[in-house]
């Protein structure tokens, strides 16, 4: 970097020396640098201090009966708040595609990234996340997590979902939510003329997904973020309570239905915003003296 450009109208009294500090100019992800020089007279030090980190990748995954298109208010809010976001389109054709849809689009960002998924979203995170060192957090919303060779149809015996008499098979055996039962089932706290388009756009997801299990389970290894949704008819909160207790996780509880990132966007975009700061690099300032 050429400093005399920068100091071009810094003035220091001869018989002095300068103390010459160097600090971020703020701009994100840039290098430059502004100056401030003061006259000392007993020693002549420089202070840098880098730039402030640059904020981590958002990744969202969805879930089952929606598609990336349900994240728009999430992406607004993030995006105004200057972060970097890529929401995965996932097909729900079977679990192994999803992940490796998933794990494609996270493997593509080359900085600090934090991985958001959205009920069945969780299990696709899980698997496609884990082993990936630019995966700082996960943030599982509403979501399955499960563990190692754990099917997520055993889970769901535990733990029963009102969701499963709603189901509806077509002839290729890929399951909808009747269309009748959408509004009370996925997302009873949005407006009806709204959950009726959901009913009529929602993507379907392969039965065999509820007995696809995962060799690795990246909350295992990466800090977790887990928001309870209190309302839910399709994932159980006790089961949510159960998964986020089991993996450590960092807990909301939102009086909410299955669909909180929809319904709730602003409370969970603070969860994901928890979750980034954990995830950025500490700043340090190096100083040197004679």
């Amino acid at each position: 970097m050429d400093l005399t450009r920068h100091c071009a109208s810094a003035h220091v009294s001869r018989g002095s020396h300068a103390r010459v500090s160097i600090r971020p100019a703020g701009s994100r992800g840039s290098l430059a640098f502004a100056l401030r020089v003061e006259a000392t007279s007993d020693y002549h030090s420089v202070t840098a201090h880098p730039a402030t980190a640059m904020k981590p990748t958002i990744v969202l995954v969805h879930g089952a009966f929606a598609d990336a298109s349900g994240w728009d208010a999430v992406i607004r809010i993030l995006q105004s708040k200057g972060y970097e976001v890529s929401a995965v389109q996932n097909p729900l054709t079977s679990y192994e595609a999803d992940v490796e849809t998933t794990k494609r689009l996270i493997d593509a960002q080359t900085g600090p990234t934090v991985v958001v998924a959205h009920s069945y979203g969780g299990a696709v995170m899980t698997a496609a996340a884990a082993g990936n060192p630019n995966v700082k957090a996960l943030v599982y919303l509403a979501a399955f997590a499960n563990d190692v060779n754990e099917p997520l149809g055993a889970v769901l015996e535990k733990y029963p979902s009102k969701a499963v008499e709603a189901f509806k098979p077509d002839a290729a055996g890929l399951l909808y939510i009747d269309r009748a039962k959408f509004h009370d089932i996925f997302a009873q706290d949005l407006p009806v003329v709204q959950t009726n388009v959901m009913a009529v756009t929602q993507k379907p997801l392969t039965s065999s997904a509820f007995g696809a299990t995962t060799k690795v389970a990246a909350w295992r290894t990466t800090p977790s973020w887990f928001v309870v949704a209190q309302n839910d008819n399709v994932i159980p909160p006790d089961l949510e309570r159960f998964v986020a207790k089991r993996m450590g996780a960092k807990t909301t509880e939102i009086n909410s239905s299955h669909a909180v990132f929809m319904s709730h966007p602003k409370e969970v975009v603070e969860v994901i915003e928890s979750a980034a700061r954990a995830a950025m690099p500490t700043t340090a300032s190096a100083t040197t003296g004679a």
